[in-house]
């Protein structure tokens, strides 16, 4: 392949990308995921050509793809409006999860109604009430609460991805106290699909007043078995 050739794919990857977190924020706002401007998105980009990260204040609904920020591979931004105060974070969950290629982090009303009224359990935000929610989410712990934007938060993101994975079972999201859920995985298809499962799985939970009884361990066995369930 010649070199033109490389940077035309490079950048019609990048292209790509852009594309991608736009449908994704249009989709979030038109559909009640986020409002304001609370809430970012960001993509792993390919052969280490850094990460695409919407701007700091970006309303999600109204994004216009050329002012995306992004970032080199040492975090350093080169192009676009700056980057959201989240970027450590989103930077650390690529590094410590090497499936993750896009990552999404909402406000979403009923889960971060959820803190307030009371997790499940520290390590389960929610029990496992649906097939689906074992099978497309799994487990979720909660992180206590930091500001916006700090950096300690990375390292307990971290934490819990690095000691899930080394008891075989992932995750793919965390709910931070107050602010809501970052959720992440090897494409927005699938990002979104672990977002919109846990804030509805929410939202079940919270107007049936919490009273429903989890699956049983039989039940979850066998989605572990027949669909690979990490739970």
């Amino acid at each position: 392949m010649t070199q033109d050739r490389k940077t035309q794919d490079i950048d019609a990857a990048a292209d790509f990308a852009r594309a991608e977190i736009v449908r994704v924020g249009t989709s979030l706002f038109a559909r009640g995921y986020v409002h304001a401007s609370a809430g970012n998105i960001s993509t792993k980009l390919d052969d280490g050509q850094g990460h695409l990260i919407t701007p700091t204040d970006a309303a999600l609904g109204f994004l216009d793809a050329g002012r995306l920020a992004r970032v080199d591979g040492d975090g350093e931004q080169v192009a676009g409006d700056r980057a959201s105060k989240t970027l450590t974070l989103h930077r650390r969950i690529y590094a410590a999860d090497p499936t993750a290629r896009f990552v999404i982090h909402t406000h979403s009303t009923h889960l971060v109604a959820l803190t307030l009224a009371g997790v499940w359990q520290q390590d389960d935000v929610l029990p496992p009430l649906t097939p689906y929610y074992v099978m497309k989410v799994g487990h979720v712990p909660l992180v206590p609460y930091h500001r916006p934007g700090d950096p300690r938060v990375a390292d307990l993101v971290t934490e819990r991805i690095s000691f899930r994975a080394a008891n075989g079972t992932p995750i793919r999201a965390v709910l931070l106290d107050r602010l809501g859920p970052v959720v992440w995985g090897p494409d927005a298809a699938s990002a979104l699909a672990v977002l919109e499962e846990l804030e509805e799985t929410a939202r079940l939970w919270l107007t049936t007043d919490r009273k429903p009884e989890p699956l049983t361990g039989d039940a979850i066995a066998e989605l572990r078995t027949a669909f690979g369930a990490s739970w």
